[in-house]
């Protein structure tokens, strides 16, 4: 009975946040609530500090990492990240810098902080779980605070600006066209037509979510066996797997959702990172928000710096679009896809300019977080765990 009650409340208080982001259209982010409303219960004692534990959710958070982490994989489109190459290679450098930003300040706020706080700001969800966890196993306590305090307020910093600068390139762009007349897009039409028949594909059918599950549960298994063995972490094994047999069609892209199963293993993943928010203290908060304070405000600067001040904007040929890419990687896909949407609609007076809009920044945006935090931030997470 305690078991179901505490699961209850924990389920309750991410219900509230996803209610709070939906009802103010994301100006509040629903993680970042939730994360505030279990803070509050662990420091006024309504909220035991072990909660996930008894809410039995402590070993399905461990399972589903490297499950949702092989499911990432089958989502990466090669072919979108090879035409895309110009974008990759920006956002490529733009984690880079952030793990640059991160080492500068190691004086202010230590070299353990630093290490779980870059793959964090390159990534999502699962950089955090990996970084948390690998702290919280170590017994630096505050430093997996400072990660799950980072991953719930990185969207509030990247947003505005990412919908900046895609607002003023599209204001760029609408305003060209308006005036010549040439929409600027040159789109390749016959994408849809290439679709190969693969294996996946022509024995759909037979990838029910039993057969779902049980070929993510082996993948799985084997990226860990490989994480043991090799110097190379699971998290990066589960990702190279998921994106191989995905690619080659072996297996159904987005294999989790084929199985109906993503949601509970992303709500797993996310309670998996609310312990760390159990060894914070009252005293603890100010050293936490001005370690957060200082990140955001060094990695911001360093970022504006290298892509729209120095030449590295020519990468992709804007200022504007090149700032947004930076940012991706605090935000990933859908956050990229949404704001894409929103910045088309907020300019365009027809379905035509919204569509060309569309095609200018939805490519770069999503393709930049999808590389970043789908992807590469497992990656760097990946090697962050070993050096930490």
């Amino acid at each position: 009975m305690e078991m179901f009650k505490y699961l209850f409340i924990t389920i309750l208080l991410f219900g509230i946040g996803e209610f709070l982001g939906t009802v103010t259209k994301a100006k509040l982010s629903a993680v970042f609530v939730s994360l505030i409303l279990f803070l509050i219960g662990f420091m006024t004692k309504i909220l035991p500090p072990d909660i996930i534990a008894q809410a039995g959710l402590e070993d399905l958070g461990r399972i589903a990492a490297p499950l949702l982490i092989f499911h990432m994989g089958t989502m990466i489109n090669v072919k979108e990240l090879i035409a895309e190459w110009r974008t990759v290679l920006l956002a490529i450098i733009s984690m880079i810098l952030a793990a640059l930003a991160c080492i500068v300040i190691i004086p202010i706020i230590g070299k353990e902080n630093a290490y779980v706080a870059t793959p964090i700001l390159n990534g999502g969800i699962i950089a955090t779980q990996i970084m948390t966890e690998k702290a919280l196993d170590m017994g630096i306590g505050l430093s997996a605070a400072l990660g799950t305090i980072l991953y719930a307020v990185q969207k509030f910093v990247g947003t505005p600006i990412a919908s900046y600068f895609g607002l003023k390139e599209a204001e760029e762009v609408l305003s060209e066209y308006r005036r010549t007349g040439i929409n600027p897009v040159k789109k390749d039409l016959n994408e849809d037509e290439e679709k190969k028949n693969t294996f996946a594909i022509k024995y759909s059918k037979y990838f029910g979510n039993f057969t779902c599950l049980t070929i993510i549960a082996f993948f799985a298994w084997i990226s860990r066996i490989l994480g043991d063995i090799t110097p190379v972490s699971y998290s990066i094994w589960a990702l190279l797997l998921g994106t191989i047999t995905s690619y080659a069609g072996l297996v159904p892209e987005r294999i989790l959702e084929k199985a109906n199963s993503s949601g509970i293993l992303n709500m797993a993943v996310f309670a998996s990172i609310i312990p760390s928010l159990a060894k914070i203290e009252l005293a603890d908060l100010t050293t936490l928000g001005f370690q957060t304070g200082i990140i955001f405000v060094v990695l911001i600067a360093v970022l504006y710096i290298s892509v729209h001040v120095l030449p590295l904007w020519k990468i992709v040929g804007s200022k504007n679009m090149a700032m947004g890419i930076a940012v991706s990687q605090l935000l990933g896909f859908p956050a990229t896809y949404l704001i894409s949407n929103e910045i088309a609609s907020a300019v365009s007076k027809d379905d035509e300019e919204r569509q060309m809009i569309l095609d200018v920044i939805m490519p770069k945006y999503v393709i930049a977080g999808l590389a970043t935090v789908t992807s590469l931030s497992i990656v760097m997470a990946g090697i962050f765990e070993k050096l930490l």
